[in-house]
């Protein structure tokens, strides 16, 4: 492989498939190598030739976080660091200790105040109602309410935390990232479950919107300094990862084009001022056929690669817009791409609907098929034994949650 001395270097947090989606961005459009640091010893950063990896005990702590990232700053005091986080937690830490980052280390994100309010979803919901932003029916629980409280909707409903960092900072044996759950009984067991665990903050609880999988769907949008969107990408996922830690992440998008929700959320974020990369969930509603909000994630999307695969490389948007003051025109993708971090024959043995079977087989039969996984040339003994175990065991991952 073949690489080029920048003045810049792309620094991203984490270990997992977004990274290494960064990584190929980056690679695809500068030729440079990117660092990566993150807590595990293993995972698609490691033992890769387009990412320099560090495996780093307590890296989401304040302390060990400016000390690491201080560190690089100094290594490579004569270039700029593009920092960026490929998960919540490591996006919070860039946010909160910005002020104590070398001067040559750029964090393309929000501000503290900005993030407290989109991340905790109480607050996120009220602006999206700001902002005409639907999102399904609501209910807030606080832990006072004990069993004393009546739901202004139906079972099956969804259960999650309003505070995603919080939450997921007090593991237990059940912890999933979202619970589906048919009877009030279920949902107080969860909710102590919850508490018990350490969760200090609120919970959503909110109306099932009705529909599998092929209902979800991801907006993927970069926005410049200047507060004003350069691109939206909308992704319709077709197939969802059924593990309790992996519900919710996509395995199988296929890019699509809507201008009206598209349009609407270039909106939202321009009039709250927003900065960086988002992702949204949502979800399609058959019953008024409308989109609904599930939440933002103040990053790009672990299946983001999409876009990049689609024509507008996400590194090149970052980059343009703070290394070589070069931003981009706003666009909206409108190219199709099939993006997948499993295995095709795998998603056929889930996916029934003929429909998405069709589309997907015409995408494979255009070229125009990519797990962002598997570049050409980065291979290596130790890489291609990780990347061989890890898609066959996503055969036994449906197998086993997707009777």
């Amino acid at each position: 492989m073949i690489f080029a001395e920048r003045d810049f270097i792309p620094v991203m947090l984490g270990n997992d498939i977004n990274v290494y989606s960064l990584a190929r961005a980056f690679y695809e459009a500068y030729k440079v190598k990117s660092t990566a640091c993150g807590k595990a010893k293993s995972g698609p950063a490691c033992h890769s030739k387009i990412i320099e990896y560090q495996a780093i005990d307590n890296l989401d702590q304040p302390p060990v976080f400016i000390r690491v990232l201080n560190g690089l700053a100094d290594r490579f005091a004569d270039k700029k660091l593009i920092l960026l986080g490929c998960g919540d937690n490591y996006v919070e830490q860039i946010i909160r200790n910005r002020a104590q980052l070398r001067e040559n280390i750029i964090a393309p994100y929000v501000d503290a105040n900005m993030m407290d309010a989109l991340i905790t979803k109480e607050s996120f919901y009220e602006m999206c109602d700001r902002y005409w932003l639907e999102y399904p029916k609501t209910f807030l629980y606080t832990r006072d309410m004990g069993e004393d409280f009546d739901l202004p909707f139906g079972f099956p409903i969804i259960l999650k935390p309003s505070n995603g960092i919080n939450y997921w900072a007090h593991p237990f044996a059940s912890q999933k990232k979202v619970y589906k759950l048919d009877n009030r009984q279920d949902l107080l067991k969860v909710i102590e479950e919850i508490y018990q665990a350490g969760y200090e903050d609120k919970l959503i609880i909110q109306d099932f919107i009705p529909g599998d999988d092929s209902y979800m769907y991801a907006m993927n949008s970069f926005s410049g300094r200047d507060k004003k969107v350069r691109l939206m990408a909308l992704g319709h996922v077709i197939l969802e990862e059924h593990t309790p830690h992996g519900l919710g992440n996509a395995a199988v998008i296929i890019s699509e084009h809507d201008e009206e929700l598209s349009l609407k959320i270039k909106d939202f974020l321009e009039n709250i001022g927003y900065e960086g990369f988002a992702s949204f969930d949502i979800k399609y509603d058959r019953r008024d056929n409308r989109f609904k909000i599930l939440e933002i994630n103040l990053r790009q999307g672990r299946g983001s690669y999409y876009v990049t695969a689609a024509g507008y490389n996400l590194a090149e948007y970052v980059t343009e817009e703070y290394i070589f003051n070069q931003p981009r025109n706003f666009k909206i993708v409108r190219n199709e791409i099939l993006w997948t971090a499993i295995p095709l024959p795998a998603a056929f043995m889930v996916i029934k609907d003929q429909e998405c079977r069709a589309n997907i087989k015409r995408l494979i039969k255009s070229r125009k098929a990519v797990n962002p996984l598997f570049l050409k040339g980065d291979r290596g003994l130790q890489r291609a034994k990780f990347l061989y175990r890890s898609h066959l065991s996503h055969y036994y991952k449906f197998l086993r949650y997707c009777r």
